[in-house]
Formats: structure tokens, C-alpha cells, sequence
């Protein structure tokens, strides 16, 4: 099975040290540029975009780097609870008819309440899943072209529809991360690609099973995604050493406020990730060549993959073998890392790279008449 292989454009920051000031590298239009390109040219996927207070935002991110990309997707975050579905519907249409098809989606429920509270989302998880699924019931129906009316809990809406119609058809892909029961059971029932984060393979397949299970007795199948870092270098123990240097400016007290950071939240998928290490550096080789590390400060993704290309290699294809086709890595500075992967991991992977789109053609519209459109041959008669 040839794999998909996506890379991360970190918008809230890069560097070569984790939790530490020291080799922090500024990020502005031109740096993400610069990664954006590399992904595109080396042969990466896509990329995915954060998204959160401490990001710039993904959708403006993803649109100013349209015209200086070819075939790079762009992996972007909706948020129930923050925009309408409807509006949510318009803004994706939008992004991909002006990126001729490369936009992807990530529903992101949240897990952090304090910034939730910011944004004016105070449901608990319970309802924010909820309140999810009610939202993505009527972006999806409004981006494949129906009129929707929908009266939910969450979620209500009166002749809501789309003029302007995607370019993929019926809709843009949705992906979706979400670990508690609640979370795989809006998954089984509405997302195309279910991502989970990069714990030990047999976590992975429990995950993997629950989710094909439910969308089974639901008559649909999900592919599979998983998001983790990468550190590759020519030599597996050169690749311990760069894991080391990494995190070789972090103390104690840094690695205790993360965590008590992290506990405060109630993603069932954040607390997995703790617990694969519990805050401690003598405990972060959770499985072969699986290390956790990254975890001890950085929320989301926490593990990566350490070893030579042809070890890195052969431990994504023991997840492949599980099911999951599409691999969202990254690593740090991210342009640095971008070529490594391309360079060192690459040449060991079956690695499906996307086609250029070709042009489109565009039917000429007039103006707006009454907030609708006179379709073409109705104004010709």
C-alpha cells in the first residue's frame, strides 16, 4: 500500500530546542513559504496547519500560500462553536475553489478550557461533541449541495446553502482526532479520515479497531491517519543524539508546568499522551525507536520516530500494516527537517505523491439578483 505522507507548517513557532528560548527561530510569511515550497517540491502530501490562540490563523495562512504551491494540500482546522456551519461551508468552498482542489479539513472540538472560554465555548466535552456532530450533520450537507434545515441542540439553521459549489466532489474530505467513546462515534458516523496521535502500535490498533467497528454498523468505512514527529538522520545513533540535544536546554521546573498545563484539559487524547512518559525523562522509549520526548512540553502530538531512514521506514510500515495510510509528520526547524525526511526516509517508502491539478474551467456568472443567481440558460431564454 502506497503511503501519503503530509509535513506540519508551524505557525506558533520553531527552533532547535524544545522549551527553551535558546536557537528559537522567528516564523513569519517568508519561513513558511520557504517549508511550504520544500514540502511541495520534496513530495509531501500536504500539510497541516494548527490552529489555537497560540497560531497564526490556518485559513489565512493556507490561502496566502496557494499561489506559491503546486500540488501541496492544505490540512485546515474548522471549529464548531466559534463560526456557523453554513459560514464554515462558504469559507472551505471558498478555500478550494481558489486552491483547484487541494483543501482538506480538520474538525477540532478543543480540549483546553480556558481557551475554549476565550472563544466563547463553554459546553463540556460531552456537549461540545455533541454540538460537533451538529455542526458537521449540516457542513457536510450544505457543501454537497443540499438546502438544509436542521433544528438541533446546538445547531440551528433555516435554508441553508451553498451558490458556489467545491471543486472535489461531493465535498472537500473531513478528518477528525478524537480518542473517548464520544469522539470515535461522531468519527464512525461523518469522517472520511479518523487521525490518531503516535502512541504504541497496539494502542493504535485498539483505537483503529473501535472506530472500524462503529463505522461498520453504521454501513461506511474510515481511513486512518496518524500524526507524529520524525527524527531521522543517516545513522540510528546519530538519530538518539539529535533526540537528546533536543530537549538538553529543558529543567525540571519547565517539564512540571507543562504537564500541570496539560492535566488542566479534558482531552481523553492529551491524557494518553501524558501517560505514555508521566513527566519523566528516564521513560521516554515507549516502544522501539518510539520516543516521547517531545511530549514533555509540547500539547498534541508527543512521540516521534527515531532511527535511520530504513528504521523509520519499517516502523511506519508496522502502523501502515494496521491500516493507517496517510502519516502527518514533523520535526524541528521544520525546514531543515523537511529535507531529511525527504532525503534519508523517502527513498525507503512506496510514497504516494499528488498530481499537479490541472486548470479548470470557469463558467462565466453575472452579478447577484435578489441574493441568488440566474443560472445561464435561464437568462439566455
Amino acid at each position: 500500500m502506497s503511503l501519503s505522507i503530509f509535513w506540519f507548517l508551524p505557525t506558533h513557532g520553531d527552533g532547535h530546542y524544545l522549551g527553551s528560548g535558546e536557537g528559537a527561530r522567528p516564523v513569519d510569511h517568508a519561513y513558511l513559504q520557504q517549508i511550504a515550497q520544500a514540502a511541495d517540491r520534496l513530495g509531501f502530501g500536504g500539510v497541516l496547519i494548527p490552529t489555537g490562540r497560540s497560531c497564526e490563523d490556518a485559513w489565512l495562512v493556507a490561502a496566502s500560500l496557494i499561489p506559491v504551491t503546486q500540488r501541496l494540500r492544505f490540512l485546515v482546522a474548522l471549529r464548531p462553536g466559534v463560526i456557523s456551519p453554513t459560514q464554515a461551508a462558504r469559507q472551505a468552498a471558498t478555500l478550494d475553489r481558489l486552491s483547484n482542489g487541494r483543501a482538506l479539513f480538520n474538525l477540532v472540538t478543543g480540549g483546553d478550557p480556558e481557551e475554549l472560554a476565550g472563544d466563547g465555548v463553554f459546553l463540556n466535552h460531552t456537549e461540545r461533541y455533541a454540538e460537533s456532530a451538529e455542526f458537521t450533520r449540516v457542513w457536510r450537507r450544505v457543501l454537497e449541495g443540499d438546502t438544509v434545515d436542521y433544528d438541533g441542540q446546538h445547531v440551528k439553521v433555516r435554508g441553508a446553502r451553498l451558490l458556489f459549489a467545491p471543486v472535489q466532489q461531493p465535498r472537500p474530505p473531513l478528518w477528525f482526532g478524537g480518542s473517548s467513546e464520544v469522539a470515535q462515534d461522531l468519527a464512525a458516523e461523518q469522517v472520511d479520515v479518523y487521525l490518531t496521535w503516535g502512541e504504541p502500535p497496539a494502542q493504535v490498533k485498539e483505537k483503529l479497531d473501535a472506530v472500524r467497528a462503529k463505522a461498520a454498523a453504521r454501513g461506511r468505512t474510515v481511513k486512518f491517519g496518524l500524526r507524529l514527529h520524525v527524527i531521522v538522520r543517516e545513522t540510528t545513533a546519530e538519530a538518539w543524539q539529535a533526540a537528546e540535544k533536543l530537549i538538553s536546554h529543558l529543567d525540571d521546573d519547565t517539564i512540571a508546568r507543562a504537564q500541570a498545563a496539560f492535566a488542566r484539559t479534558d482531552s481523553v487524547g492529551q491524557q494518553r499522551m501524558a501517560a505514555l512518559h508521566g513527566g519523566q525523562r528516564d521513560r521516554l522509549e515507549i516502544s522501539p525507536n518510539l520516543w516521547a520526548g517531545v511530549g514533555l512540553v509540547r500539547g498534541g502530538a508527543g512521540t516521534a520516530l527515531v532511527g535511520d531512514g530504513p528504521t523509520v521506514a519499517a516502523r511506519l510500515q508496522a502502523y501502515a500494516d494496521l491500516g493507517i495510510d496517510t502519516f502527518i509528520l514533523s520535526g524541528y526547524p521544520h525546514l531543515e527537517e523537511a529535507y531529511r525526511v525527504g532525503e534519508l526516509l523517502f527513498p525507503h517508502l512506496d510514497l504516494r505523491v499528488p498530481d499537479i491539478p490541472p486548470p479548470r474551467q470557469h463558467q462565466a456568472q453575472g452579478e447577484a439578483v435578489a441574493n441568488d443567481f440566474i443560472p445561464r440558460n435561464a437568462a439566455q431564454s
